[in-house]
């Protein structure tokens, strides 16, 4: 890891949450299904997590996210890849 990545980094509530949607597995369709944005939102979250975390690929943000926080992305709260699946679902 670089020297970038030890700086302290902080992330938000739905950084966080967008983390642990692609540590199990989910694509950006399913990130805006599951958290009610667009895909095009997602994709953003996901560009701004990759320039935060100083990674090239998606795929590295959970590894990088447990390397700088020591955190397990897996645990950061329910997450499901279903849109129907919700905190807020009534």
């Amino acid at each position: 890891m670089s020297a970038t990545l030890h700086r302290e980094i902080r992330f938000t509530e739905r950084q966080r949450q967008v983390i642990q949607l692609i540590a199990v597995g989910c694509s950006n369709d399913e990130i805006a299904a599951r958290l009610g944005v667009t895909a095009r939102t997602a994709k953003a979250h996901c560009d701004t997590l990759r320039g935060k975390l100083g990674v090239s690929r998606r795929r590295y943000i959970p590894l990088a996210y447990r390397s700088v926080t020591g955190e397990d992305p897996m645990s950061l709260g329910q997450a499901a890849c279903e849109p129907g699946i919700s905190d807020s679902s009534r």
